[in-house]
């Protein structure tokens, strides 16, 4: 199918074409004639698979058919500052040929900027949650005539605190609105939401827990014996020629920095991005990373989200997710579009918890790799056990100074940082 079979304004499918997209995505495919149709839905999809043009080309049909209409018309709500900007991109770039003004609102950047752009009466805006209640409060925001409401990473948005400035939102649009809620998986509180909030939704699901993430990634862990071996593990995979580009995951913010600045002084190309970093930094490392300046990530979870970088070639999982959903999310930055990608994840004795619930959830058991000279000592039994142990013969570690509990959780962001 292509493009044209989706019955979309030719504007639009210029600007397809002009940006190289001929054929959908099966999300694509699926979600955009039912987005159009003015039905309520519900669609969940891998990390990777089009979600957002999915519901972007719809936003942009919906203001193209019926221009006479004026203020605001499409609001997109998602949880992160750079899922945000990515999602103002991609309506910027397939809405090029049309008139449709669009601008994105989150924390972290000037009011005054905000409320110049939102004094040009936009058709659609695209925000985190309690920057857009901000702008509601001081009567910058009149929803009175919104047609679409979209919930983009509902399942994290909805898992990250925001369940009450989401729902303030939602009772404040108008009944006869369109809802489309996107997610990577259907949690509980996306469900709930979806409950209380959306009229007899269709439901599109492209997912069954989380296996279609895994067919064009290589999976792996690697064990390891404490915070040291770690270290010495993760300094070699960085030194792996094949490695073009890499996000490393680390639990905490406070870790990001840590790894970050160790690895910068084994002399690899490599920066942090967190939430308490400003934009303009989150910015320019973002920038960095694009082209080519930063070879190596350190993030944590909900700073990754929404990341959009091509050519991620390894994911690297120096601390392992307590949530299964979170670990496919986290993956999926490799292997997208037509890439093949590496996934490897660093797992202690005490991680076995969270690994077999990973497993669990994507069907399969991960494959141990043994790095020679960098062997586990902690010998495991059954399936567990790797093809060989040895002493470990590496480089002195580093982060030895690096001190945190081997159970320690992520650090949430508050409801209100963004």
């Amino acid at each position: 199918m292509s493009f044209e079979a989706l019955q979309l304004a030719p504007p639009i499918l210029k600007a397809l074409a002009k940006n190289g997209h001929d054929v959908p995505t099966p999300i694509q495919r699926e979600a955009i004639p039912k987005a159009l149709s003015g039905r309520d839905l519900i669609a969940s999809a891998n990390t990777g698979t089009g979600k957002t043009a999915a519901f972007v080309l719809p936003a942009l049909q919906k203001i193209f058919d019926d221009p006479s209409k004026k203020g605001l018309r499409v609001v997109v709500l998602t949880p992160t500052r750079e899922l945000a900007d990515q999602i103002a991109k991609a309506t910027s770039k397939y809405g090029k040929y049309m008139k449709a003004h669009s601008v994105a609102i989150y924390g972290g950047m000037p009011f005054g900027d905000q409320i110049r752009a939102l004094s040009q009466s936009p058709e659609m805006i695209i925000a985190t949650p309690g920057r857009f209640i901000d702008h509601i409060w001081r009567g910058r925001i009149n929803l009175s005539n919104v047609e679409l409401f979209v919930l983009d990473e509902a399942d994290r948005m909805l898992d990250m605190g925001f369940i009450d400035d989401v729902e303030f939102v939602a009772e404040a649009m108008p009944e006869e609105c369109q809802t489309l809620l996107f997610a990577a998986t259907m949690n509980q509180a996306a469900i709930t939401f979806a409950k209380k909030f959306m009229k007899d939704p269709d439901r599109l699901e492209l997912t069954v827990n989380g296996k279609l993430t895994h067919d064009k990634i290589e999976q792996r862990l690697h064990m390891t014996d404490n915070l040291q071996h770690k270290g010495r593990i993760l300094r070699h995979l960085c030194s792996d020629k094949d490695l073009s580009r890499a996000i490393v995951f680390s639990a905490t913010k406070k870790d990001a920095d840590i790894l970050a600045r160790e690895l910068r002084s084994e002399g690899f190309g490599v920066a942090a991005l967190h939430g308490d970093m400003t934009q303009t930094i989150r910015n320019r490392t973002m920038d960095n990373m694009r082209r080519g300046k930063i070879r190596i990530l350190v993030a944590t979870d909900v700073a990754a989200r929404g990341i959009d970088i091509t050519g991620v070639s390894h994911v690297i999982n120096f601390d392992l997710p307590r949530s299964a959903e979170d670990y496919v999310n986290r993956i999926g930055r490799t292997g997208r579009a037509s890439e093949s990608g590496v996934a490897i994840s660093l797992v202690s004795h005490a991680d076995f918890p969270y690994l077999e619930r990973i497993e669990r959830y994507i069907g399969q058991t991960l494959n141990i790799d043994v790095i020679p000279g960098l062997e586990p000592t902690r010998a495991l039994t059954g399936a567990r056990k790797p093809k060989a142990f040895s002493p470990g013969r590496g480089k002195p570690p580093f982060g030895g100074a690096r001190k945190r509990n081997a159970g320690q959780k992520p650090v949430r962001r508050s409801a209100n940082s963004n």
